[in-house]
This record gives structure tokens, C-alpha cells and sequence, in this order.
């Protein structure tokens, strides 16, 4: 039987995503028995983050300075801003490297049966940040669910009247996918977004 404070620790992670009790357990045997290499750099990378850690006041994102590093780089294109749910997308579309722009994170979607309405999201400061010019292209990447499309939607209504270009991102087929294995809205989204073969 461990101790009241390992079994607190066990505890902790086993609340993290993707951990349960028995890999919590597993995670805390290993950091036990590699102390000096594991348990001490850990616990200094998590108090160093806990310490400095805030949130982005332009785009939402979650860093040790702000602005956070990707509204402070000089390279990302300005003009182009990719809106996204939570920062572990906007964290997965930036790993890919493929977006050269900015970001803004609403901090959630929209949803009536969850009771999250506009103003629980940062929609209005999105507003303001198209208001304020400079901005050429709106990327609404919202997941492909039925709450992020009405977020999408929404956002899509509100931000009309401003002269950009909005577009959302491709939804279908996924790369090395079976058809068998598909559900059917992702198929008839594949369908509808048919291209010419080239």
C-alpha cells in the first residue's frame, strides 16, 4: 500500500486525459524509481510553468509570455487569422506548420444544451480584432461536429459586413481512409465537397 501523499499524486495524473488509475500508477513507479532523472526535472518544469504560465490577451492562447509566441513572431502572416475552438487546436494546426497566419481561440463552441451561449465565448473580441483592420482572410476552423458548425455559422453571420474573405476548412474523406469505415455525415460532406478529377 503506498503512502497518503503517492497515492494523492496517483490520484492527480490518474485526472489527466488519456490516463487512468492503472497508468497513473505505472507513471508514478517510474518517476519514483528514476527520481533524480524524472521526479526532479518534472516537478521543476511544472513549477517553472505554474509560475509564468498566462493566457495570450490578443488570440487566447495559453503561454509563459504575452503576447505568446506565435502573436509575438514577426514571420506569421498578419493579415490571415485562423479561428479555432480550444488551444489544443489551435496547438495541432500550428504542429503541422501548414497555416502561416495568426490565431484566436473562442475558448469553446457554441451549444444549447451545454448552456454556452456568444458571450461565454471570445466572438466579440474576434469582432474587434477584424474591426480594427489589417485582416484580409478569416479560416473558421471549427470542428466537424454539430456545434462547431454552428459556431461557424454564427461567427460566419457576424463578421459579413466586414470586407474579408471567410472560409472554413475542407471536411470529408480523411487521407488512407475506407469508405466502409466512414459514418455517413462524413461521406455525404465528402460528396457534397466533389471536385473536378484532374
Amino acid at each position: 500500500m503506498a503512502s497518503p501523499e503517492i497515492e494523492t499524486l496517483t490520484q492527480a495524473l490518474a485526472r489527466l486525459p488519456g490516463l487512468g488509475p492503472r497508468s497513473a500508477r505505472r507513471a508514478v513507479l517510474h518517476l519514483l524509481k528514476k527520481r533524480e532523472g524524472a521526479l526532479g526535472p518534472l516537478l521543476a518544469a511544472l513549477a517553472a510553468v505554474d509560475e509564468r504560465l498566462v493566457t495570450c490577451a490578443t488570440c487566447g492562447n495559453v503561454d509563459t509570455a504575452n503576447p505568446c509566441a506565435v502573436c509575438a513572431d514577426p514571420r506569421r502572416d498578419q493579415r490571415s487569422l485562423c479561428v479555432v475552438e480550444e488551444v489544443a487546436d489551435l496547438w495541432a494546426l500550428d504542429r503541422s506548420r501548414l497555416f502561416p497566419g495568426r490565431y484566436h481561440v473562442l475558448g469553446g463552441r457554441l451549444s444549447a444544451l451545454e448552456g454556452i451561449r456568444p458571450e461565454d465565448l471570445a466572438i466579440d473580441a474576434l469582432v474587434r480584432r477584424i474591426e480594427a483592420g489589417g485582416i484580409d482572410e478569416v479560416v473558421l476552423a471549427m470542428n466537424a461536429t454539430l456545434e462547431g458548425q454552428t459556431t461557424a455559422h454564427y461567427i460566419a453571420d457576424r463578421i459579413e459586413r466586414f470586407p474579408i474573405r471567410v472560409t472554413q476548412l475542407a471536411h470529408g474523406l480523411p487521407v488512407g481512409g475506407e469508405l466502409d469505415y466512414l459514418d455517413e455525415g462524413t461521406l455525404a460532406q465528402a460528396l457534397r465537397a466533389r471536385r473536378p478529377v484532374a
